[in-house]
């Protein structure tokens, strides 16, 4: 009975192609706005965050505003590790520009002031060479280790470990390069050069011996917030109960809202392509209604020979669903073409996929469209009284 009724459906959906295939256009774009939209939003999503636990989310980072008259020196940082069992390594980080030179080559970079534990806490990857050691800050060593768009404006390669370069007119050694895109001054700073200098030569280049930045590790990947809650209770007593000398980040929690944004972001931009589906599926309902009035004599005749109301029903409602569901499948398949496109033209930058709950979703609203819009003509078709169809001209 229902295989028929849906090769009824399909016939009647066939007998006129081109006006079948206009009704289920606004399906068909609001299907491929949702999915792309969606899609783009989730890829997005995953980039970013995958970007932030590169330079390890699970840190927290101390910015001090004012000191209070009790200034931060390298030794109190070192010996913060020892406060609390929740802490595991600590680093501080001093920020200056500088201009780094070799022959004619004169470039502006970052230059960063850090201690051996920073490369640790922030997951920095090194592609040749080492990072800073203990002793490169404890003797004021003039070492560099430099991003990759730092080693290429230099010395044109990646591989420049050994080679120096004039920063401020002082000579440093490079010791050490990261790999390509690995560094966090990279999503700051774009493709200008950066480096990491020891902590007491960047203070004394900068004329700033204190630390006002600094970043501390768990001891342990659950104790993130307990390390958080120490170091806020160590920072007010450092500084006389005043929490706003200072701030303290917890990017797991910058995690978290980058979340709570991009599926807010992802309901927002699903509800306005599914307006798209709303306006197709007024179109389906609009031509369904055209069909029950051109065929209101095969209505008559298949009543006066016994059909039902609900099987009348069920056939035109059957009829708005295969409508929505090609339509559905047609969308789907325009989908994956433009998401593939804008993945070979996005490349490295932003992974695109499809997912089967995106799918799901869309093929849930193509559903619930086709009823929806559907159940008034195919109620309408039902309700026809016999004689009145069979003498409809």
């Amino acid at each position: 009975m229902i295989g028929q009724t849906f090769k009824m459906a399909w016939s009647a959906i066939a007998s006129n192609k081109m006006r079948s295939f206009l009704t289920m256009l606004g399906i068909i774009i609001g299907v491929i706005a949702i999915v792309v939209l969606v899609s783009l939003v989730g890829g997005a999503t995953s980039s970013i965050t995958g970007e932030i636990e590169d330079v390890s989310a699970n840190a927290l980072s101390v910015t001090i505003s004012d000191d209070k008259g009790h200034p931060l020196t390298l030794s109190d940082i070192q010996a913060l590790e020892r406060q609390d069992d929740s802490f595991g390594q600590v680093a501080p980080l001093g920020t200056t520009v500088g201009t780094i030179k070799k022959n004619v080559i004169n470039e502006t970079a970052q230059v960063n002031g850090t201690t051996a534990a920073y490369a640790d806490i922030h997951n920095l990857k090194l592609g040749s060479g080492r990072f800073l050691k203990t002793a490169d800050v404890e003797n004021g060593s003039s070492v560099a280790v430099l991003n990759a768009n730092a080693s290429h404006k230099l010395f044109g390669t990646l591989n420049s470990v050994g080679n120096r370069f004039s920063l401020d007119g002082q000579s440093f050694l490079v010791v050490g390069v990261l790999e390509d895109s690995e560094d966090i001054t990279t999503a700051v700073m774009g493709d200008n050069p950066a480096l990491y200098i020891p902590f007491t030569v960047e203070s004394r280049m900068a004329k700033q011996p204190y630390v006002t930045s600094f970043s501390v590790s768990p001891s342990t990947d659950d104790s993130i917030d307990e390390a958080e809650d120490a170091l806020n209770k160590y920072m007010l007593q450092r500084f006389r109960g005043d929490a706003d000398a200072f701030s303290v980040l917890n990017q797991s929690v910058f995690l978290d809202t980058i979340d709570t944004v991009t599926s807010t972001m992802t309901l927002l931009l699903g509800g306005i392509a599914a307006i798209s589906l709303i306006v197709g599926g007024i179109g389906i309902m609009n031509i369904m209604l055209v069909s029950v009035t051109e065929r209101t004599r095969e209505i008559g005749i298949r009543k006066a020979i016994g059909a039902s109301r609900s099987s009348i029903l069920v056939q035109f409602l059957i009829e708005a669903l295969v409508l929505c569901l090609i339509g559905c499948g047609i969308g789907l398949l325009g989908s994956w073409a433009l998401l593939e496109l804008i993945g070979v033209i996005a490349g490295d930058m932003l992974a695109v996929d499809m997912s089967a709950g995106v799918v799901g979703l869309a093929v849930g609203f193509s559903i619930a469209i086709g009823v929806v819009f559907g159940i008034n003509p195919a109620n309408k078709a039902s309700k026809l009284q016999p004689i009145q169809a069979l003498r409809y001209e």
